[in-house]
């Protein structure tokens, strides 16, 4: 069975395309802001600023009386106490601009989403559907500040690190806003066929399952799980560890066991290539478009899989942390634009060839 092609965003071929470039820019600083939050994490800078003042916070510090001011309230911490407790002010301005540059950089997409929506807006250019839609993302964005700072404050109490459920949190909505600005996009930009319910189901089971796979490597992130077992494909010589599975009551394992998170993280891993490449091997005999859309998945799921085996066993090495981060975006990009492309006429060519074919 198929399904009807979505209803057509056409107001105009030029303006449609300038909202799509619109949204496809703020895509790309979302997906900027995702590789910075990895960075802050994986440099352990994240709790450097302990207050959140979303619209006084703008400027750094200016002066030395300043910098004092905030490395007093950072000696307040948790993470000073018990962890950076040999940091002098100089030591502290090092983990402070990470952070900071994280927390300007989410002010920079709500300008930049704002400012051309309300121009949309009053033009009459978008149309009512969409509308509500899009302002629904904004609202998201508004929502990620908030659990950005709930998170951090996780960090702020007992513990000198953050809830791996917030962490987790916190990615997974920035990761939902780039996929619908994505979508959006892909929806001004670019024509939709019909597309078949098998397309669909294996689009909605690639992208549920590069999901959750994200989720739970935000749990490993979360508990530093990465540090551990850094052997690949066993586990301290088995393929399950002991202790795996320790905790009691069971059910919190898969969440707060260390070597479960992991060795979760590592089938899911597997099984996303698997599926990735069950996608490939699919697409193999369909449209041009699918062809592309599916072996571009399949073989990012490979190079995703080398670079995680890669982290793992360098115990998270930064350059190879942030790329493994950056191949997960790309995937999460690619599964988007698979679900998206139609199933017939998806390109200007096929259209073009089909009207050019002789009928039978």
């Amino acid at each position: 069975m198929t399904s009807q092609p979505d209803t057509p965003l056409d107001p105009g071929a030029a303006t449609a395309r300038h909202i799509a470039n619109w949204l496809f820019f703020c895509a790309a600083i979302v997906a900027i802001m995702v590789l910075l939050g990895g960075a802050t994490r994986l440099t352990e800078s994240g709790l450097s600023i302990v207050q959140w003042k979303p619209f006084t916070g703008i400027l750094p510090p200016l002066v030395e009386a300043d910098w004092q001011r905030l490395f007093d309230a950072y000696q307040d911490s948790p993470e000073f106490r018990r962890v950076n407790f040999w940091m002098s002010l100089a030591d502290y301005k090092t983990i402070f601009w990470l952070e900071y540059l994280h927390r300007l950089w989410g002010r920079l997409i709500g300008v930049v989403f704002l400012i051309p929506f309300v121009w949309f807006l009053i033009r009459g250019t978008i149309e009512r559907p969409m509308i509500w839609r899009l302002g629904g993302v904004f609202l998201l964005g508004g929502l990620q500040g908030l659990l950005g700072w709930y998170m951090v404050k996780s960090g702020l109490v007992d513990e000198p690190g953050v809830s791996q459920y917030r962490l987790a949190a916190h990615l997974c909505l920035a990761l939902v806003i780039y996929a619908l600005l994505l979508w959006y996009g892909f929806r001004y930009r670019l024509p939709r066929g019909t597309v078949t319910r098998s397309h669909r189901t294996v689009g909605i089971v690639l992208l549920c399952w590069t999901s959750v796979t994200v989720f739970w490597g935000a749990l490993v992130a979360g508990m530093d799980a990465g540090l551990a077992y850094n052997s690949f494909p066993l586990m301290d010589g088995k393929l399950v560890p002991d202790g795996a599975f320790s905790l009691s009551p069971w059910w919190l394992n898969p969440f707060e066991n260390t070597a479960a998170v992991q060795f979760i993280h590592r089938v899911l891993g597997i099984g996303l290539v698997l599926v990735a490449l069950f996608v490939g091997w699919n697409a193999r005999h369909k449209t041009p478009a699918l062809r592309r859309a599916g072996f571009a998945v399949a073989g990012m799921a490979l190079v995703q899989l080398g670079l995680g085996i890669a982290t793992l066993l360098s115990a998270v090495a930064l350059p190879l942390g942030v790329a493994h981060q950056i191949g997960a975006l790309m995937l999460l990009t690619l599964a988007v634009w698979f679900l998206y492309v139609p199933g017939v006429g998806d390109t200007e060519a096929d259209r073009r060839a089909n009207s050019t074919a002789p009928s039978k």
